[in-house]
């Protein structure tokens, strides 16, 4: 048995499209075990994942940390990995890289940069779909990848019984006006309108709710939203996923909640101006659908709701 390292440090959107790559790194290698280095927020989600075996801390804390560096290097040292697969791809685990195995080549180290395809830079390279590149790295460091291209993000589910018999919810609408605020020109800005829309079509038929995160639920306040907490926080990852996968439409900005109801089979829909593309961020499924505009303030809320109202 050989020890195999996983490296995936976020952000959730990003760990949601990378499930169905872990899944294809762990079942080449089925009798091997398979270790995942992580930040914080992650460590506890990842101790479900069914294809981990063992989670490994990485704080991240500044290079020039050296006390830091110097203890996280020799820890992974001593598991003696066979292969690396960079699945983060970042400057930060290329310099992991140079300190761990400068010499490596893709069939030990598999990065982006490992397994560029002839004659493409990273700039360019990365212009592609992000499963793609994920797709690519994998088959270029010689797997077969039969779920990289289909992720299934469910196994982070966990049960909501509890939180669904609190809030009464059945069928219900859940809606992620939020983003990042360096991020501003991510957000929409027409859920309040949105939302009377639904409620004049549909009335009490369904919930209208959202589930903000710990830096959110102020702004939640000012929507005619049901806030799903559990004791007044933020609820979980676990059950966030859970929230999203059993509900009866999504509408979302293009944040880390959108990419989890892409990748647990949800209905719905995330909005997209110009900051990126759909595709590049391979969040189109079949249930789960993206408006793509140039300019978010010219998306109204009746043709959202259009698209919500046709689909429900």
């Amino acid at each position: 048995m050989s020890n195999i390292l996983i490296i995936k440090h976020g952000s959730l959107g990003d760990i949601a499209q990378a499930s169905g790559a872990i899944q294809d790194i762990s079942e080449n290698f089925k009798e091997d075990k398979i270790f995942l280095l992580t930040t914080n927020p992650y460590v506890e989600l990842f101790k479900k994942n069914p294809f981990i075996h063992e989670v490994i801390l990485d704080k991240r804390l500044p290079r020039y940390n050296l006390i830091y560096l110097y203890l996280l290097m020799r820890k992974l040292k001593k598991f003696n990995f066979s292969k690396i697969f960079d699945l983060q791809n970042s400057s930060r685990t290329a310099f992991y890289k140079n300190i761990l195995f400068p010499k490596a080549t893709k069939e030990i180290w598999s990065s982006s940069i490992s397994t560029l395809p002839n004659k493409t830079d990273k700039d360019e390279f990365d212009k592609i779909a992000v499963l793609d590149r994920f797709n690519h790295q994998l088959k270029s460091s010689g797997l077969k990848t039969a779920n990289t291209l289909i992720p299934d993000f469910s196994w982070a589910c966990s049960n909501i019984d509890e939180i669904k018999n609190k809030f009464g919810l059945k069928k219900y609408i859940l809606l992620f006006p939020f983003c990042s605020p360096h991020l501003s020109l991510k957000k929409w800005p027409y859920f309040n309108q949105l939302i009377r829309l639904i409620l004049e079509k549909f009335g009490d038929e369904y919930k209208i709710i959202s589930a903000p995160g710990p830096s959110e639920i102020a702004e939640a306040e000012k929507l005619d939203v049901i806030s799903i907490l559990d004791n007044g926080k933020a609820i979980n990852i676990s059950q966030l996923t859970s929230l999203v996968k059993q509900s009866s439409f999504i509408v979302a900005n293009d944040t880390g909640p959108a990419h989890i109801a892409a990748h647990v089979g949800a209905k719905g829909i995330t909005l997209f101006g110009k900051h990126t593309t759909a595709i590049k961020v391979s969040i189109e499924r079949e249930k789960f659908k993206p408006i793509q505009v140039d300019d978010l303030k010219k998306l109204s809320a009746e043709k959202v709701f259009e698209r919500l109202a046709s689909s429900l």
